[in-house]
């Protein structure tokens, strides 16, 4: 992202000359909720970036008891953006929490966590900068219906495109027939793609407010779409998800629309994804490049791909951290969930990219999504890279055929491991498996963690009856 404003001074007249009147200041919680509090810039001084503003923190999931409940948000001056939707001229600037009663940052603040894991990288003395280059995967639709009580559950989405419609009669419109159906997405033109003056919309939006774009298109699920942005540092990189998921709901508001970022909406068509690609610099070099390793990938990275998929079971707890994230990484539908690598094999849960040279050695791990809490994917997936950078693990693979036609038993004779097929899963793969994450999260972090998604995820889904129980089940 590009910075506005380097340090306080600069952050003040920036204010002054673009006439802000309010400054939002911006924190994210456990699962990745983008919260906020809205000063007016006249009862901020530069002072107040040191003092940090005060806030309850028992009022957030999984956070502070109301014993102790105050907490202190510390503003990092050099994420200043102006909030492009606002009426009147707000400055948004991205905090870390402050715990008044260690008098450290907040163990679970995940922000605070991400740049933790920054240092222990540089500590090592493995690498000093980590690249994170996410792929955020939307949909986005005219409208949604949800019903959730004791004797009805049920939703409804909508779009122009879905394949129900074909028959429908439009109240202010007609009829195109013009839509991409069921897997039929990927790269049509128009009018068969819909969404490309909102997705330029959003594009603009994004360069507006610093984040560097290169591409928007169509993705192949009705009413799907994604628009790629530049990669960053692991904390930059986080920090551009939030802005990203943030600009792409609001436009999609303000146009009428509702966009998500839910990885399964639609069954039978393909889930959104967060592909998120990776590599290690050191002194400036890219550790994840050699000319004669396979993809071009050096031993390093090749160790790094080991640590992920011998960890994925547990990292899954951070990447896909919703009961609906199972739901998309079944086989045929491009999000694998079979624990190897391979070159260009997008079937693969690690894929390494064509045609890579020394500057942009990376790989590409398909799994996560974007229910995620950007920060602690990333800080898993890095750390649990290490691991395997430390003790040399070497992957099962490369393995460059089709993995989704392969039977359950072929997967096995293959000593292949599958990510869990449940949040429940990988929930419990991180009670037996979190070794690796100690240097940067602590025990109670981890605790509460996997709490707080037992009790908002696992249980309230598996206590609930679906249309499908009542289609399958009820006349037994």
């Amino acid at each position: 992202m590009s910075k506005f404003v380097n340090n306080i001074d600069e952050f003040f007249n920036f204010c002054k000359q673009n006439e802000v009147i309010f400054v939002d200041f911006r924190f994210t919680d456990m699962i990745g909720t983008w919260h906020h509090i809205t000063y007016n810039i006249h009862s901020i001084d530069k002072e107040t970036f040191n003092t940090g503003i005060p806030f309850d923190g028992s009022s957030l999931q999984g956070w502070q008891p109301i014993e102790k409940s105050d907490m202190i948000l510390k503003p990092d001056v050099q994420s200043a953006f102006l909030d492009p939707f606002t009426a009147d001229p707000t400055i948004i600037v991205f905090c870390d929490v402050y715990d008044i009663y260690k008098g450290q940052m907040y163990e679970k603040c995940p922000r605070s966590i991400a740049k933790k894991a920054m240092q222990y990288l540089k500590d090592s003395d493995i690498a000093d900068t980590a690249y994170f280059g996410p792929e955020n995967e939307f949909f986005i639709f005219d409208s949604v219906k949800i019903v959730d009580t004791a004797h009805c559950s049920k939703y409804e989405v909508d779009t122009e495109e879905g394949e129900w419609n074909d028959d429908k009669e439009f109240i202010d419109s007609y009829n195109t027939g013009h839509r991409p159906r069921k897997k039929g997405g990927y790269f049509p033109v128009q009018p068969v793609d819909s969404l490309v003056d909102i997705r330029a919309e959003m594009v603009q939006t994004l360069e507006k407010v610093g984040l560097k774009t290169f591409v928007h298109h169509h993705e192949v699920a009705q009413g799907q779409a994604e628009i790629g942005v530049k990669y960053d540092t692991l904390v930059e990189a986080a920090d551009n998800v939030q802005i990203y998921k943030y600009i792409v709901k609001m436009v999609a508001h303000l146009n009428g629309k509702t966009a998500t970022f839910m990885p399964k909406p639609l069954y039978g068509d393909n889930g959104s994804g967060m592909h998120v690609h990776m590599s290690l610099w050191k002194n400036g070099t890219n550790l994840f490049y050699d000319k004669e390793g396979y993809g071009h990938l050096s031993q390093t990275a090749t160790h790094y791909i080991g640590g992920i998929l011998k960890n994925a079971r547990s990292v899954a707890a951070f990447t896909n951290p919703s009961s609906n994230s199972y739901k998309r990484i079944v086989p045929g539908f491009e999000a694998p969930c079979i624990l190897t690598y391979s070159c260009q094999n997008r079937s693969a849960s690690c894929r390494i990219p064509y045609g890579i040279e020394k500057n942009s050695a990376r790989i590409e791990i398909r799994f996560p999504d974007n229910t995620a809490n950007p920060y602690l994917a990333f800080v898993s997936l890095l750390m649990a890279g290490l691991d395997g950078i430390k003790n040399k693990t070497i992957p099962v693979g490369p393995m460059d055929e089709n993995l989704f036609d392969l039977t359950l038993d072929e997967i096995r004779e293959k000593g292949i491991e599958q990510l869990p097929h449940t949040l429940r899963g990988s929930l419990e793969a991180l009670i037996r498996n979190n070794a690796y994450l100690k240097p940067v999260m602590s025990d109670l972090f981890i605790n509460d963690y996997q709490h707080l998604k037992f009790e908002t995820q696992v249980w309230p889904v598996e206590a609930r009856p679906t249309a499908y129980e009542f289609k399958t089940c009820y006349s037994c």
